[in-house]
């Protein structure tokens, strides 16, 4: 999520980041800085009130030691109450309406990232070997695949639906043979460590990942404990060390 002082700080530049985009999240920029404003005057006017409450509450004590009437000055007293509780209640409002466009307002992009309508415009940075020159016409991995018997798709969509995909035979342990190589590898050669995340996380989990508030409607969801199922392990592995300061 967007740190709020750093659209305050630098309105121009948030807004002709989130332009090159090409999504119209710009207009986000207006309402943040709107509601910012209003969040911070209220803040002032209830640290004035509540101030003035304490001011009031130790004169009121001063007035009932010497025997003095305090009745004008706690009806005062009460409606300043009433006024900080009415603020603290708009105060509370605005924040959760800024925290939610905050949350719904992507990443600003980095000034390497070239400005583009589509994939079109990606330049290309480097590539690796040669593209081999076929004398027949190349067919796509999922007819080879079933052509194997190593792929099933009609089964599958029978399973699951369309989209999903059947391994059997080789292609099963083949995918498997993947898995073990790659992890095998990054963890004896590269330094990483093999980890076994949970499948499901919880709602504070994958608002750190930037997938909640926004893609709740396309996410697995197990309403009764209000988990949701991952969509990559980038989600529990991110959260491992959340609310941790972990030493450079």
């Amino acid at each position: 999520m967007l740190d709020v002082k750093l659209i305050r700080d630098n309105p121009d530049v948030a807004r002709a980041a989130l332009r090159n985009r090409g999504k119209g999240d710009e207009v986000r920029v207006d309402d943040v800085l709107r509601l910012d404003e209003e969040r911070r005057q209220l803040i002032t006017q209830g640290e004035q009130l509540k101030n003035d409450r304490n001011v009031a509450s130790r004169e009121i004590g001063q007035f009932k030691a010497k025997g003095q009437n305090v009745d004008d000055k706690m009806a005062a007293m009460k409606r300043v109450g009433e006024q900080i509780a009415e603020i603290d209640q708009k105060l509370a409002q605005i924040e959760e309406n800024l925290r939610g466009i905050l949350l719904n307002t992507p990443n600003l992009p980095d000034k390497s990232v070239p400005v583009g309508k589509d994939s079109a415009d990606n330049p290309e940075i480097r590539c690796w070997g040669e593209k081999p020159q076929l004398a027949f016409k190349a067919k796509p991995h999922w007819e080879i695949g079933e052509n194997l018997g190593i792929l099933d798709f009609p089964r599958a969509a029978k399973i699951a639906g369309s989209g999903f995909v059947l391994y059997r035979g080789q292609g099963a342990r083949l995918e498997r043979a993947l898995i073990n190589f790659l992890l095998d590898l990054h963890t004896r050669e590269h330094g990483y460590v093999e980890t076994a995340p949970p499948f499901l996380a919880n709602r504070a989990t994958l608002t750190s990942t930037g997938q909640l508030p926004k893609f709740e409607e396309d996410l697995y969801r197990v309403r009764e404990e209000d988990l949701f199922l991952i969509p990559t392990a980038e989600v529990p592995l991110t959260a491992i060390p959340r609310d941790e300061i972990l030493r450079e």
